[in-house]
């Protein structure tokens, strides 16, 4: 074990998954930031545990093959690129044996093709979007730029190596120069983490790679900004500026945006494409950071759905619609989902820019929406999908939206993630459940960092549910008024009257399910009703089962 302060010298043997390397000595462990595999260095313990240390990099004693010199000068004590000392192929193969890893590791799947992973062109100025905290140094200047890895002290500096720059221009750079100079000016505070005073928190800039449009949003801690229209008639000047508005941000939280927009210049959006597809993106959408490699995401997922024209499919988390219009125009039908008004406001106005007439939005939690959808009505169509698509959030998906996603048995689930161990995780439920993992590929979208988006294509193969053995005899059933074609409303009246329970669709088709009860079109139920979405309970599972009986489904 060492201590605090303690040098030595070790050889980097792995990396981590969040970048950083890993050598040992006599077994003993040491995390050491910035270093690539193959390096032979010098490091100073800065936190030692029992088993584990870890440590700043002091010196490279034998640089790996694999190191590059990294253009960005604030590369290493910036949080936003952790691998940009790493060669590009590199970075490709660790983003590939991340993914793989983590499937077979955390999801336990061992069966599944790992396809190549989608690479850029340019590793570099492709983001179309920048978050720039504000705040200042101990001198008490006004900085901006981002945060030192894993703190929330502001590295000042404008430009990143990663922004979008349009015919070579800094966009980022003039733009937060020119905020700043106006804050002083104007004797505006940034925003203090510590004492919840100040204004200006962030400044998010969003650049429309294809139209050249600009948006500008500062999120502040209040409702007003003093002398907001000598910065706008400042803003205006810049080339491309479309959009100027503010954030309301009065929480004392890590969360970024405030839910209230106040718009001080232009329609409240920026436009821009992704292939031929056309965006209208305002403050709170969620948009893809780098268009060019989304569309190959995209197209990569409307592979793996296989559409024809005649499937109906389901999109989750759709944010503005982006994977959903390009799923519809191959597709019979489309129905996104997406927990952000707003972002659903946009989806539909991009579905009718782009003449995209069979495509349906909700509002709502997905793991909220779409049980409830398929409660009130488990045989229309829409509840029988040929396909699902899901690309939730980092954290996955919820347990009962992956459930109400095996009831409605789609032929194919295509799973977008941006995080695969938590991909990994649903997938190993999904794969428990009767969906085989097919297909993986890696797309990276975030070059120089370790994130790394991931499509995987799951198809229905043979359900392996408990089946539920039930001993009576046909010789002794009364068959009379018997239907094999019993209704859910059917079945709910026979529960009520003989046990004095209510139960809902959604427990019906759970027990279907259970019992191997293939659907079948022409059942017919009630258009509505109110059963909540739960696990059925053991007692209404045994009511259900005497029902199927005394209907002969069973």
């Amino acid at each position: 074990m060492f201590n605090k302060n303690d040098e030595l010298e070790l050889t980097i043997s792995d990396l981590g998954t969040t970048g950083e390397g890993i050598g040992r000595v006599d077994g003993y462990v040491l995390f050491v930031k910035d270093t690539v595999i193959g390096d032979r260095v010098r490091v100073k313990v800065m936190k030692a545990k029992k088993n584990y240390a870890y440590a700043r990099l002091v010196e490279i004693l034998e640089a790996s093959e694999n190191r590059v010199e990294a253009p960005c000068p604030v590369a290493r004590s910036c949080g936003g690129c952790q691998i940009q000392f790493m060669n590009y192929e590199e970075q490709l193969r660790f983003k590939t044996d991340k993914v793989y890893n983590n499937i077979k590791r955390i999801g336990g799947i061992e069966d599944f093709e790992m396809e190549p992973v989608i690479g850029m062109e340019s590793p570099f100025h492709y983001r179309n979007k920048a978050q720039f905290p504000v705040g200042k140094d101990r001198d008490g200047n006004i900085v901006s730029g981002f945060y030192a890895g894993r703190t929330h002290s502001i590295i000042d500096m404008d430009h990143c190596m990663l922004g979008i720059c349009p015919g070579g221009r800094d966009v980022n750079g003039e733009i937060m120069k020119l905020i700043k100079v106006f804050m002083k000016e104007m004797g505006i505070q940034p925003y203090d983490e510590k004492t919840g005073k100040g204004l200006v928190r962030h400044v998010l800039i969003r650049i429309g790679k294809t139209t050249g449009q600009l948006m500008v949003c500062l999120v502040i801690n209040g409702k007003k900004l003093p002398h907001a229209e000598i910065l706008v008639d400042a803003l205006k000047d810049i080339l491309g500026m479309t959009d100027i508005s503010l954030s309301v941000n009065t929480k004392r939280n890590n969360v970024i945006m405030g839910n209230e927009i106040i718009s001080l210049f232009g329609p409240g959006y920026i436009e821009d494409y992704i292939g031929d597809v056309k965006f209208r993106i305002s403050p709170l959408s969620f948009f893809q950071v780098n268009p060019e490699q989304t569309e190959k995401l995209y197209n990569k997922a409307v592979e793996y759905a296989g559409l024809t024209g005649k499937e109906t499919v389901w999109d989750l988390y759709c944010g503005i619609g982006s994977i959903s219009l390009f799923l519809a125009k191959k597709a019979k039908k489309v129905l996104g989902v997406e927990i952000v008004p707003e972002a659903i406001e946009d989806a539909k106005v991009n579905a009718q820019i782009n003449d995209i007439g069979n495509a349906e939005f909700l509002v709502g939690a997905a793991e909220d929406v779409v049980p409830e959808y398929f409660e009130k009505n488990p045989e229309a169509p829409e509840c029988q999908p040929d396909v699902i698509v899901v690309d939730p959030p980092r954290k996955g998906c919820d347990e009962k939206l992956l459930e109400t996603m095996t009831l409605m048995k789609p032929e194919r689930i295509v799973y977008v993630s941006c995080d695969s161990a938590s991909l990994a995780r649903d997938l190993k439920w999904l794969d428990g459940h009767g969906y085989k993992l097919e297909k993986v590929t890696p797309c990276d979208q975030f070059g120089q960092t370790v994130h790394v988006e991931t499509v995987v294509l799951l198809s229905k193969g043979n359900i392996s549910t408990k089946k539920v053995k039930v001993d009576f005899s046909l010789e002794k059933l009364d068959t009379s008024g018997l239907s094999s074609k019993a209704t859910y409303q059917e079945i709910k009246e026979y529960v009520l009257d003989k046990f004095n329970l209510k139960v809902s669709s959604l427990n019906i088709a759970q027990i279907k399910d259970k019992c191997g009860i293939k659907e079948r079109k022409n059942y017919n139920i009630a258009k509505s009703e109110s059963g909540a979405n739960k696990r059925c309970t053991q007692e209404k599972e045994k009511a259900i089962l005497d029902a199927f009986r005394y209907f002969a489904l069973i």
